[in-house]
């Protein structure tokens, strides 16, 4: 009963992506799964309960950072129940979180990016290949998320203003300018889809091969292959391009309340992260170039 709540709660009241709100409920289920070999619950757990249950995490080698991530879940979620007066005291607010390394986002040199993009060979000339070239030109111009770019609608393109309208976190929308090269791209990429006369052809800008809308797994093949050609980085996922869009912004000089804007974040911290890749790229150049350093 309290997760269904809760799960509404995350739903229709924080707009919560269907992501996000699955992680929660997610973490939620593995907590009450470990207060049931103690046969406790939701409602009777303790502060040495949620303790233990982060000491069983450790010992099962999950990293800090998961840990930190599955306890935010169960703030959240004891908050919600204070407020709904479901329990009487909220046992987290005994508990300290593990300490997590701050990791510098993974980007790729925008160099490299656009010697992929510029190459006439690059991408295949079928429908499949100016598809994936459209999904990698879109979140490195333009630097949105990986749920925001498969719930992109074709009538969210703005061909007369050059813009897209992108719907991002808690339902917030925000427009975006599109560069002149992504922009004939998305009109002769408008093209291939009408001429190819799929079957029950998705509204959704970005579709399979079928013309049914593009799934998360797809995305992440499309860049992952394409990425593996030109970066070495473990890590290849579409996150990537978006810490490269921005990246690339702030080493050009943008001011970085429009990096924000154009980001969709919140706050001005969650930006700020980008600003140790330029310092440590400021670093680079001057060890390389000073004749002290």
């Amino acid at each position: 009963m309290f997760i269904e709540r809760f799960t509404n709660y995350l739903q229709y009241e924080k707009r919560f992506s269907a992501h996000t709100v699955s992680a929660y409920i997610q973490d939620l289920y593995q907590f009450d799964k470990f207060l049931s070999k103690s046969e406790s619950d939701f409602a009777t757990a303790s502060h040495y309960d949620i303790r233990s249950w982060m000491v069983d995490m450790m010992d099962a080698n999950a990293e800090p950072r998961s840990v930190h991530r599955r306890l935010s879940s169960l703030r959240t979620f004891y908050k919600f129940l204070e407020r709904e007066c479901l329990v009487e005291l909220n046992p987290t607010l005994q508990i300290k979180a593990p300490k997590i390394s701050k990791k510098l986002p993974v980007f790729v040199d925008d160099k490299k990016l656009n010697d992929l993009l510029d190459k006439t060979d690059g991408f295949d000339s079928d429908f499949t290949g100016l598809r994936d070239r459209v999904v990698v030109e879109m979140l490195f111009g333009t630097g949105i998320r990986l749920a925001e770019l498969i719930t992109l609608r074709a009538s969210d393109v703005n061909t007369y203003e050059q813009t897209i309208r992108v719907t991002g976190k808690r339902s917030k929308q925000r427009i975006i300018p599109v560069n002149v090269t992504l922009m004939k791209l998305l009109d002769e990429y408008a093209e291939a889809k009408s001429a190819g006369k799929f079957e029950n052809l998705s509204s959704a800008l970005i579709v399979t091969n079928e013309g049914k809308p593009a799934y998360p797994k797809l995305i992440y093949r499309i860049v992952n292959k394409y990425l593996s050609n030109i970066s070495t980085h473990q890590k290849k996922s579409p996150h990537v391009l978006r810490h490269s869009f921005a990246t690339s912004l702030l080493n050009k000089g943008a001011d970085l309340n429009a990096i924000k804007e154009l980001l969709g974040h919140a706050s001005l911290a969650a930006t700020q992260v980008y600003t140790h890749n330029s310092v440590e790229r400021l670093k680079t150049i001057y060890k390389q170039a000073h004749p002290k350093a």
